[in-house]
């Protein structure tokens, strides 16, 4: 079967996150393909920075770019955007749901707020990303949610089981919606990055939840402990609007993340000891860890 590729061109797209990383990258590569884009952000100032350099370098009038401040845990706040776009244009044809926020450590340090915050964002975000997009495009007939999961969606992440959990729920969320939504003539897609080398690597604790009483790993510290390389975000992303662009159900990368779905499939007692390994890896850094600030504290 000949899969056919849909262009970017004259389209309107609105890239929640994109203040930076993944969502950022997106967004500049929809515009310079010639996209109407709006980047969505918690942080609206950033947003409104980056999208002003976007769209200085997509000048040639291929494409458009502008910030918005959003919350994406706010229903009504994502509703009034995705109202506002089709105000502006007259439809609304991709709707990328890929703010999220990771937050990890010991499953017995994690609070019911800490579990809260990660499935607010990463969860409820995007349920509120296809409450306000999905009705829009059943309407048009036309149009593509794709949802920011991540390999850990796809197989179990080790220490990080709030995070987890909430992106195996936009995995199957997405996967049940695409069968519904094909009716009516709606795409659907879940983006399942393995390691990128984005902010949220090095991101600490939001500052209005509880502070962890043990130590914990940075994104980073996380990656370099288990052995893997992030890639960085505009590769992943090319990746992505590749696979958007062919209506690919789900689309992983790099190969190394790709290559842990299959084992998953093929041998989920393979992928489970390598966890426990990783498991008991991670336990002793953070043990040593705490060794060395005791010694520190008793100079």
């Amino acid at each position: 079967m000949i899969r056919r590729t849909r262009s970017f061109s004259g389209t309107t797209a609105i890239v929640t996150g994109g203040a930076s990383g993944i969502g950022r990258c997106l967004g500049a590569q929809l515009a310079a393909r010639g996209a109407h884009v709006v980047l969505a952000d918690i942080e609206g100032e950033r947003a409104e920075s980056i999208a002003a350099e976007i769209a200085t370098r997509a000048s040639d009038g291929s494409g458009s770019v502008r910030s918005a401040a959003l919350d994406v845990r706010d229903e009504d706040g994502v509703r009034r955007l995705a109202d506002e776009v089709v105000a502006h244009h007259g439809r609304l044809d991709y709707m990328f749901n890929n703010a999220g926020i990771v937050i990890g450590g010991p499953t017995t340090a994690m609070s019911a707020e800490h579990w809260n915050r990660v499935i607010d964002v990463n969860l409820r975000g995007v349920v509120n990303g296809v409450l306000a997009a999905y009705p829009v495009m059943v309407r048009q007939r036309h149009g593509h949610i794709v949802n920011t999961a991540s390999t850990a969606g796809l197989a179990p992440a080790v220490l990080v089981a709030a995070y987890s959990a909430s992106k195996h729920a936009v995995v199957g969320l997405s996967g049940a919606l695409r069968a519904e939504a094909a009716l009516y003539g709606v795409r659907v897609s879940v983006l399942c990055p393995g390691s990128v080398d984005t902010p949220i690597l090095d991101a600490g604790l939001p500052a209005d939840l509880p502070p962890f009483t043990v130590p914990v790993l940075t994104g980073r510290e996380y990656m370099a402990t288990v052995g893997l390389r992030p890639i960085s975000p505009d590769r992943f992303a090319r990746a992505a609007l590749k696979g958007v662009a062919r209506d690919r159900a789900v689309v992983v990368a790099p190969a190394s993340a790709a290559a842990v779905w299959y084992l998953q499939r093929l041998a989920p007692g393979l992928v489970e000891a390598v966890g426990r390994r990783t498991a008991r890896r991670i336990t002793r850094t953070l043990a040593a860890r705490v060794s060395e600030e005791r010694r520190a504290a008793s100079g």
